[in-house]
């Protein structure tokens, strides 16, 4: 999911998308600050990235699996989700409704 979340944010910041990152992590290891910093990093993640330790993101927005993209309007409302690989030429048409939204 992360090539194609870069590819969005290229493709879209301009128009106004903006992608958030979320990172829950599964293992202690993964909780360290330097570790998440080293993978953006290294994943070439120009967007920003929340570390979310302790989940509190996960269970506002009831995220049960990884990965899970959820779209939220200018309003704040979620207007769609999709969990696990793949789905990118809907999630990238619902972009374009979003985007095409005035208000």
């Amino acid at each position: 999911m992360i090539p194609q979340l870069r590819v969005w944010h290229e493709r879209y910041e301009r128009a106004g998308l903006t992608i958030v990152g979320v990172h829950s992590p599964e293992f202690v290891w993964e909780k360290r600050r330097d570790a998440v910093v080293d993978a953006t990093r290294a994943l070439g993640i120009r967007y920003p990235v929340v570390q979310d330790n302790d989940h509190a993101v996960w269970r506002r927005f009831g995220v049960w699996a990884w990965p899970t993209a959820i779209l939220v309007d200018r309003k704040g409302v979620v207007r769609g989700s999709h969990i696990g690989e793949g789905a990118y030429e809907e999630t990238e048409a619902m972009i374009l409704r979003l985007l095409a939204e005035r208000g």
